[in-house]
């Protein structure tokens, strides 16, 4: 009779110097816990690793059915904490995008628009955007001021929020394609859509906080190891030099050209999953901007275009799984990822940073 050995799963310490291999050295307390996941790849690690990723399962077995999906096999230590809190309530009074109330999530507009150039925007349209970002910005800084050990993503999904209310908008992505909340909240492994839950952050996870008008920025909580400080300050120069080389006539596809070998020289991979797209009334449009070299991307940029440049950018390769929950997706390998996103506005003499913030020291 054959046997089979069960799968290994990479190693959980944060700070593992091999790189996190495929580990088989369970820790023994969570195992008799039936805490499933808990491996190393040496007795060093472990004790490295222990009290953080202790901590982080304990947190989940205090209620058992906070995982739905306990049968998937998850590529890290990240785990859902359900259930998700009730949908938040937007006022009758502030203006819908046309999926607000679909029950699929459905955009029509944004369907139409699918096959069309890219649209230019006139003076008017463009001063619209500005607002749009320029508020997107308040929120996402109010959002990373939040940031903190102990803070669930729930509570930051209710700061942003309550903050696109006050300022009498819709947030954009709740219920887009069903989508359940206002922002998406990505965390160590997870690449992009992560969605809010009632898991609290942790001294040493970094978090994405992403918000529709369109931008994104990682932050740290608490103190990060080495590892994941190079990982973000290698992601926000892809971006920087990205935004350099944007002015009419360039070409979208020159865009992944400057990207990665940034990230490869930095022992970074760039995500081919997803990438940036057009903006405007819309939420999703063209053109479509991919951020790895030799793509195929279509067109040259010209005044009046406005898109955004978003890199996701790995620690170790740049395959991304998706959970049962059709949003979240992690890295295949359980290694971190960052992204930072800004939206862009070609004009006749270069292009300008719509959604620009304080600059940041990493």
């Amino acid at each position: 009779m054959n046997s089979t050995e069960p799968a290994a799963v990479p190693c959980q310490s944060s700070s593992c110097i091999n790189s996190r291999p495929p580990s088989r050295l369970e820790c023994p307390t969570c195992s008799k816990l039936g805490i499933k996941g808990s491996f190393f790849c040496t007795q060093e690690c472990f004790k490295a690793g222990f009290i953080h990723d202790f901590l982080n399962l304990s947190i989940s077995k205090k209620d058992d059915d906070s995982n739905p999906f306990r049968n998937y096999g998850f590529s890290g230590s990240l785990r859902p904490m359900y259930p998700l809190s009730p949908k938040r309530v937007v006022p009758s009074h502030i203006q819908r995008p046309d999926y607000a109330d679909d029950a699929r999530g459905f955009s029509k507009s944004e369907s139409l628009e699918q096959t069309r150039p890219p649209r230019i925007l006139d003076s008017e349209e463009q001063e619209k955007l500005r607002t749009a970002c320029k508020l997107a910005r308040e929120v996402l800084d109010l959002a990373a001021a939040a940031v903190k050990p102990g803070i669930t993503t729930d509570e930051i999904d209710e700061v942003v929020h309550s903050a696109t209310i006050e300022r009498n908008a819709y947030p954009s992505p709740l219920n887009y394609r069903c989508f359940p909340k206002s922002v998406c909240t990505s965390i160590n492994e997870a690449i992009c859509h992560g969605i809010p839950d009632r898991r609290p952050l942790l001294d040493g996870d970094i978090i994405n906080i992403g918000y529709h008008g369109d931008v994104n920025e990682t932050y740290a909580v608490g103190e990060i190891d080495e590892e994941s400080k190079n990982l973000i300050r290698t992601t926000r120069e892809c971006l920087d030099e990205a935004i350099k080389i944007c002015k009419p006539g360039a070409l979208f596809r020159d865009i992944g050209k400057v990207i990665e070998p940034i990230a490869k020289r930095n022992g970074c991979s760039v995500v081919r999953n997803y990438t940036g797209h057009g903006i405007n009334d819309l939420f999703h449009c063209n053109p479509n901007i991919p951020h790895y070299a030799k793509n195929r991307a279509v067109g040259t940029m010209q005044p009046g275009i406005a898109f955004t440049i978003e890199p996701m950018i790995n620690l170790g390769n740049w395959n991304g799984i998706h959970w049962p929950d059709d949003w979240t997706c992690t890295t295949a390998d359980g290694k971190r990822s960052a992204q930072f996103e800004e939206t862009l506005l070609i004009t006749e003499t270069g292009v300008e940073v719509l959604t620009a913030g304080a600059k940041r020291d990493f």
